[in-house]
């Protein structure tokens, strides 16, 4: 039996309040949603926060999914909407113009040619909360500015501001590898 099929079988156990079922889904899509719900977390146990909550939307709302597109992807949707709601409650919308020091192990050697997925989202994870939510919506998720500043809260401009600084820190985080590589390379 395919994924696909044993996802609908575990949908259609959710429509009928099948708590089997429900874990089922559950532990089949929790892994992949995780990833989504740390990119918008501090650290994993917010991630996991998100998670259960995103999860207990989506437990208490399985009517309004009516089939149209994929049911991962609208899952996935809930658990982006829950960690920008959860951030819109707990914090202001600030932004930061100067990120920490020193957050990476100066001693480490990297090659910044050959980044892991894990390294780049390790660097994303370092930037500000309000980077990295514009960041992760906009270059990951696919959202425009103007649906970014609605979800936030914020103009679209100001979106793109963010946006551009989020860049340029990240470019930064990128020159001060490949430069700490070169050095540790010539030493």
């Amino acid at each position: 039996m395919n994924t696909d099929n044993n996802l609908s079988r575990m949908w259609e156990g959710c429509l009928q309040n099948d708590r089997k079922q429900q874990e089922a889904l559950y532990r089949a899509l929790a892994p992949k949603m995780l990833a989504v719900c740390i990119r918008y977390a501090n650290d994993r146990d917010e991630a996991q926060d998100i998670l259960q909550e995103g999860f207990i939307k989506m437990f208490n709302n399985v009517h309004k999914y009516r089939g149209d597109g994929n049911l991962e992807g609208w899952i996935r949707r809930i658990m982006v909407h829950t960690a920008i709601s959860r951030y819109r409650k707990l914090k202001p919308m600030v932004l930061v113009e100067d990120m920490a020091e020193n957050d990476m192990d100066s001693g480490a050697s990297m090659n910044a040619n050959n980044l892991e997925v894990n390294d780049l989202m390790k660097l994303v994870q370092q930037l500000p909360q309000v980077y990295r939510s514009v960041f992760n919506l906009y270059a990951i998720e696919g959202y425009s500015h103007q649906e970014i500043g609605t979800k936030l809260g914020i103009t679209e401009l100001l979106s793109r501001t963010t946006l551009y600084r989020a860049r340029n820190i990240l470019k930064e985080k990128l020159m001060q590898l490949t430069s700490n590589e070169r050095y540790c390379l010539a030493g």
